[in-house]
């Protein structure tokens, strides 16, 4: 298969932290893997650069892809355009006309955000793409049903999960070993902490401020809670610390590196994932999830939109109904007064990331659905 992958979500080289998120590690990841599979030719058309430059750099590389993808497809080098998100699957409406005739297939993964963003242009043109598109591929279930209320028709769907790269993270480690390591590196950690940890992004619907307002009051005073990330609920957050005297147990850690995160998912205890519902704002997968289970953390999680498609209840983790304070500090103590089923439910976690999640089994899928997409009338 002659397959193109056209996408705006990659960092620059050598500077990894510049442009990170789920989106952006499904891009890269992704790319990686269909570079390493048999049935594939694959070229890119991608755009590197700092979240921060995304919007300014996206109409020249609208321009530059346009143009690339329409002389490939001149060529007839181009069997498959694979867009990596809806932003980049805009093109497709421009492209229909020229790739249709000669039987170039498109296809577009859908995130989350990127179907259910709430402006009332951007929804007005979502139907417009996914009539350009031969296949449409949400990471889970709940963004496929959102893709269907904007009118996607049901056979150009086709779920195929995120993945996780399984060489990412050294090997699993005793966290008894890794504790003093993590503590060197990120933050003082008495010895018999129960660590939980969030990894996001601090938006509204991730619910960090209402975990901390809500259920860390209620913990014991060795129950420790590290978030990784920025963005704009960081002041209510740190208004919920204050209101409950917790800056001694929850520590706002900012961006870290790869190591250090490595290090926090090997060293922890708990993956914490307590969304809140946001219209036009929701979890379409959530990656993190998967990078937790690989360092062998449980994700205690709230029953809500892809995080259906990433959490096995009593396998990886536990799903609890958001907004649940009582069922997350329940769930949390229970695995503080019985480390011998933390210990259990790690190794689950990790066995069960591994066999469904890993990157080389995730890319045959979507290699296995873009070789069956036919080009629509």
């Amino acid at each position: 298969m002659r397959l193109l992958f056209v996408s705006h979500s990659f960092p620059p080289k050598n500077r990894p932290l510049a442009n990170v998120g789920g989106m952006q590690r499904v891009a890269t990841e992704l790319y990686t893997a269909l570079q390493e599979h048999p049935k594939v030719q694959l070229a890119g058309m991608l755009l590197r650069t700092s979240w921060r430059w995304t919007h300014v750099r996206m109409v020249p590389f609208w321009i530059r892809a346009y143009f690339g993808i329409r002389s490939l497809a001149l060529q007839n080098r181009v069997e498959v355009v694979l867009f990596s998100s809806m932003v980049t699957a805009a093109l497709a409406v421009l492209l229909r006309p020229l790739l249709a005739p000669r039987g170039v297939r498109m296809a577009a993964i859908v995130h989350g955000r990127d179907v259910t963003l709430p402006a009332p242009f951007y929804q007005w043109f979502v139907p417009k793409v996914f009539a350009a598109l031969d296949a449409v591929l949400p990471v889970s279930r709940a963004t496929g049903e959102e893709c269907l209320k904007r009118g996607l028709a049901p056979a150009k769907l086709h779920v195929v999960p995120n993945g996780v790269n399984l060489n990412r993270f050294a090997s699993l480690d005793d966290k008894a070993t890794m504790r003093p390591e993590l503590v060197d590196i990120l933050s003082p950690l008495p010895d018999d902490a129960l660590l939980l940890c969030s990894v996001g992004r601090q938006v509204e619907r991730k619910g960090f401020a209402w975990f901390v307002d809500k259920v860390m009051p209620h913990l014991p005073e060795n129950v420790h809670y590290w978030l990784v990330g920025d963005g704009p609920e960081e002041e209510n957050i740190r208004a919920a610390i204050d209101r409950h005297g917790l800056a001694d147990r929850v520590q706002m850690l900012g961006r870290v590196s790869d190591d250090a995160l490595a290090k926090l998912y090997r060293g922890a205890d708990l993956f914490i994932m307590p969304n809140r519902p946001v219209p036009g704002d929701m979890e379409g997968f959530g990656v993190v999830m998967l990078e937790a289970g690989l360092g062998g953390l449980p994700a205690i999680a709230a029953k809500l939109e892809g995080i259906l498609d990433v959490v096995t209840d009593g396998v990886n983790g536990h799903l609890l109904e958001t907004g649940d304070a009582e069922g997350f500090a329940k769930t949390i103590l229970r695995y503080h007064t019985d480390r011998a089923a933390l210990a259990e439910a790690s190794a689950r976690a990790y066995q069960h990331t591994v066999e469904t999640f890993g990157w080389p089994a995730v890319a045959a899928r979507y290699v296995d659905v873009l070789a069956s997409v036919k080009p629509t009338a």
